[in-house]
């Protein structure tokens, strides 16, 4: 079967944003003469030059690469920006234009979308793409996340409710629920459950270490369950965020919350109902992303200056 001929057109890709950046590989392409889909190294390499040098943010340049990566992906196409021709461009462009991305634009959906389309296809990739997406959904801290067991999960018909055993704010143990809808472009409840069916984890801890072989790690020593470190979670979303263009030295464990909490007040949601989700008790905190993000919205000088 011979494969489709557009990114942005012809494939389902997961959100506007991405979409937005096939397109403008396509539109790209269509000028020059290249085909986009199956597309050559070359042609990669030439339009991140191109973007480059129209001033695109280095953020902005991986997260289109990412995009492109998963289009071939999704019609089982040769990946052309695993050519060292077009990883060298890539350097190149960090080191030339930057990496420290602009504080909003490093805590929104689209860019963990871009991370999550640089997972691999394997073991680790899922438990992976799981972290991340349900790490996001309910704005975990990284010790709430490793904590999690497959008992603390309730089906729900609108997605799970995640039970939070213990948290930084709550020492007693009294414990909270955190709401995670099904979702349409992230699917937080679908990677996890892929995860733990494929890994065939029924009890315990959820998210576990995966062996260099392949094996998810039942135990660790004597007979205690095995779960991921604080620290590997935060390693897992600063490599992730190198391979989608960011600088890694801006992202961390916290990045997932940040994430969230901005996305939401972005998008309108209210103060209490953020709040409710990520768990926080000072308002403080998550004013201070929400004034962030409305920094323009509403200006007092709008009208006038």
């Amino acid at each position: 079967m011979a494969a489709p001929e557009s990114l942005a057109h012809t494939l389902d890709l997961p959100c506007e944003p991405i979409r937005g950046d096939a397109a403008a590989f396509e539109a790209w392409c269509a000028r020059y003469g290249f085909r986009s889909l199956p597309a050559s190294p070359e042609a990669v390499a030439g339009f991140l030059v191109a973007e480059a040098e129209a001033g695109r943010a280095a953020s902005t340049i991986g997260r289109r690469l990412a995009a492109i990566k998963y289009a071939h992906k999704l019609v089982r196409q040769p990946d052309p920006t695993e050519d060292e021709a077009v990883r060298a461009t890539m350097k190149g462009i960090r080191r030339k234009v930057g990496t420290a991305p602009d504080q909003k634009a490093a805590a929104t959906a689209d860019v963990l979308m871009a991370m999550l389309m640089r997972t691999p296809d394997t073991l680790t990739g899922k438990r992976d793409r799981a972290l991340l997406a349900l790490g996001f959904a309910g704005a975990f801290r990284r010790s709430e996340l490793v904590a999690l067991d497959v008992s603390d999960l309730r089906e729900d018909p609108e997605g799970l409710r995640v039970l939070v055993r213990r948290s930084k704010v709550d020492q007693e143990g009294a414990g909270f629920e955190k709401a995670t809808p099904h979702g349409r472009f992230i699917r937080p409840v679908a990677l996890l459950r892929d995860w733990l069916e494929t890994a065939g984890i029924t009890e315990g801890p959820i998210f576990r270490p995966v062996s260099r072989s392949g094996r998810v790690r039942m135990t660790m020593r004597g007979t205690n369950p095995a779960c991921l470190t604080t620290q590997a979670v935060a390693d897992i979303v600063k490599r992730y965020a190198t391979a989608a263009g960011l600088d890694a030295s801006t992202f961390g464990a916290h990045s997932l919350r940040a994430c969230y909490i901005t996305t939401a007040a972005e998008r309108g949601a209210d103060l209490a109902r953020i709040m409710d989700q990520s768990g926080h008790r000072d308002t403080r905190t998550v004013v201070s992303y929400i004034r962030r993000v409305n920094a323009f919205k509403s200006r007092s000088g709008s009208g006038f200056l």
